[in-house]
Order: C-alpha cells, then sequence, then structure tokens
C-alpha cells in the first residue's frame, strides 16, 4: 500500500481549518457489494440501522511529551509506551524535530519539572527503543498534565492546543496518542444516532505510541501492551446488539481481547497483548469507523482482520485519488 503525499497528511485539525469535526469527508465501504461511496461523517447515521451500537473509546489523552534533564543537564524529551504504577516504559527522543531516538544509560537519573524523578533501568528485550524506568518521587500524571505537551509527528509542524486531540466524550486520562476515530464525533451527531436507535457505549482502552521514530523499527510494527477496561453495563449492551460498529481499531483490540469462545465479552479490566492481523477472525466486531493511516502502522493490519485486502487496496486508491486528508486530524472511513 502506498504512503499518502505530503500535502495530505492533516496538520491542522477539522475545527482549525474552518469546519465542524462531523465535516469531515467519509469514506463509505461495502463489503457484501464492493461498492465505494464518499459522504461525510455527519451523514454517518444513513449508512447504519436501527438496533446498530456504536462503542466509542472514552479514554482521554494525556500531554505525554515531557521534557526531562539527565545528569549531564542535557535535556531529553520522554515519550511513555506504557504507564504502570511506579514505573514507565518509554522513548528517549532529541528535544527538537526529527526527534531522534537518544540512548540513555541504565543507573543514570532523569530530573523532570515538579519533583518528578526517574531511575533509567534497561531498555526492554522485546523494543529495545523503549528504556524501563523507576519513577522515584513525584507525579508523572500530575506532572504531565501540568508540563506535558501533546506528542507530534513532523506533518504536524505546529503546537496544537491539547483539547483538539480529545473526543467529545472523553473522560478518563491514561492515552499517550489519541484515539482519533472518535474525534469525529460531535454530541449533535450522538443525539441524532440515539433519536434513530443506533446506541452508543463506551469501553476504556489508553492508547500507546504509533510510532517508534525508527523507520526500520516501525517496518517490524511492535505493539505494546495497553491498559482497558469494560464495564458491566457496557459489556451487557455490546452482547445484545444487533451489530456492533467499533470507533476506531483500539475498540477492537479491547473487544477481541475480553471476548469468550462465544463472542460474548466479559467486564474486565487488564492489559492486553492481543496482535490482530489479517488472519485473526473477529468475534465481536462487525463494522468499523476509522481513520486513515500509512504503513507500516499496526493499523493497517487490523483493517485487513475486516476488510478484504483487494478491496481495502482499492478504497485507499480512491480516498487518496479524492484527496482525503490522512492521520488523526485526517478524514474516516466507514467498513460495513
Amino acid at each position: 500500500m502506498i504512503a499518502a503525499p505530503r500535502e495530505l497528511r492533516a496538520s491542522l485539525p477539522a475545527e482549525l481549518r474552518g469546519m465542524r469535526r462531523d465535516g469531515a469527508r467519509l469514506c463509505v465501504v461495502e463489503r457484501a457489494t464492493g461498492r465505494i461511496s464518499h459522504t461525510t461523517v455527519a451523514r454517518l447515521g444513513e449508512h447504519l440501522a436501527p438496533g446498530d451500537l456504536l462503542v466509542v473509546n472514552s479514554s482521554r489523552t494525556l500531554p505525554a511529551a515531557l521534557r526531562v534533564d539527565r545528569a549531564n543537564a542535557q535535556p531529553v524529551q520522554l515519550r511513555p509506551g506504557a504507564l504502570r504504577d511506579g514505573e514507565w516504559d518509554a522513548l528517549a527522543v532529541e528535544t527538537a524535530p526529527p526527534h531522534r531516538n537518544v540512548a540513555l544509560e541504565p543507573g543514570e537519573a532523569l530530573r523532570a519539572p515538579g519533583g518528578l524523578r526517574f531511575r533509567v533501568l534497561e531498555p526492554r528485550a522485546d523494543a529495545p527503543l523503549l528504556w524501563r524506568m523507576a519513577v522515584e518521587s513525584g507525579d508523572p500524571i500530575r506532572t504531565l498534565l501540568s508540563d506535558g505537551e501533546p506528542i507530534r509527528y513532523s506533518y504536524v509542524p505546529d503546537p496544537v492546543p491539547l483539547e483538539h486531540y480529545q473526543t467529545v466524550y472523553a473522560g478518563v486520562p491514561g492515552s499517550v496518542e489519541t484515539p482519533s476515530a472518535g474525534r469525529h464525533l460531535t454530541w449533535e451527531l450522538l443525539s441524532e444516532l440515539r433519536q434513530h436507535h443506533i446506541d452508543v457505549t463506551d469501553i476504556v482502552l489508553h492508547c500507546g505510541l504509533s510510532s517508534f521514530q525508527d523507520d526500520d523499527v516501525d517496518l517490524q510494527k511492535p505493539l505494546i501492551e495497553e491498559r482497558f477496561e469494560i464495564r458491566d453495563a457496557a459489556a451487557a449492551q455490546i452482547n445484545s446488539a444487533g451489530r456492533v460498529i467499533a470507533v476506531g481499531t483500539s475498540v477492537i483490540r479491547t473487544l477481541e481481547t475480553a471476548a469468550d469462545e462465544r463472542g460474548d465479552v466479559r467486564p474486565m479490566s487488564a492489559w492486553t497483548r492481543l496482535v490482530i492481523t489479517p488472519r485473526t477472525t473477529l468475534r465481536v466486531v462487525d463494522a468499523l469507523l476509522t481513520g486513515l493511516h500509512e504503513p507500516p502502522a499496526t493499523h493497517l493490519d487490523m483493517l485487513g482482520a475486516v476488510l478484504d485486502q483487494s478491496l481495502l487496496e482499492r478504497a485507499y486508491v480512491e480516498v487518496r485519488e479524492c484527496g482525503y486528508l490522512w492521520h488523526e486530524f485526517g478524514d474516516a472511513m466507514l467498513i460495513v
């Protein structure tokens, strides 16, 4: 699959380009017929049916890029891949673009604002660019909220306020990068869907890093464990729904992790290491609302579990030719 041209990589969210969030373009891919059509997210309900259930990810995005100082006073930026109580697994990168990886030393101390202190332990064996580090003092989440900034990549050259990385229903802070598929949804659209007997429920999965800032490593598609939670009420709604429409691949990963052999979703709070590929048979999810991402993203592997590869490639050719915008601030695709 071909990468997006530079001019199609969205550098600003829709609302900073003079549009509504649900004014984003929507490519609708119908698996049964192979038909591909084009509309806007605001007209999503025209492609759903009474009894359908949208499952959204209500994790709230943290300003997760944090500047810290090494003992030699060299500043580096930490980008956590996994946040645990008392421990981080994080990239250490240069503070300025292109944010190349920085090698740390096991045992060294890192100092952050607000009295936050880390002790570097060792690289992760399964993801050597991630450094395991112990939190020796301070409050990591409070420090991120006061001194961090949203993680951004080269196609977003200027800072974007954190509010634009949040979905309208974001609740529990914990995502390192935004659950971007749900960014298109507005309260007005969700209310309209409910009026047409299309319900909405939420799970929480705290999304990790989408890139390790190293092309060779990204080509290996490492997928780090992510923390999730499914409430009793949400599990009951999902298990009784007509069709389950996942809003984002984070929802697919969560629901398929929690499904039993019959495809019933169990309420739980845990970490998932599930890797979904085109060979995965989905037991819960029937359709998907998603954003547009470039290879080698694991996102595309997950799409292969929902959609035949040839139809997926044809849809991506169309959105590229039609000038759809890609990445977290871009346009959307509905696979039904």
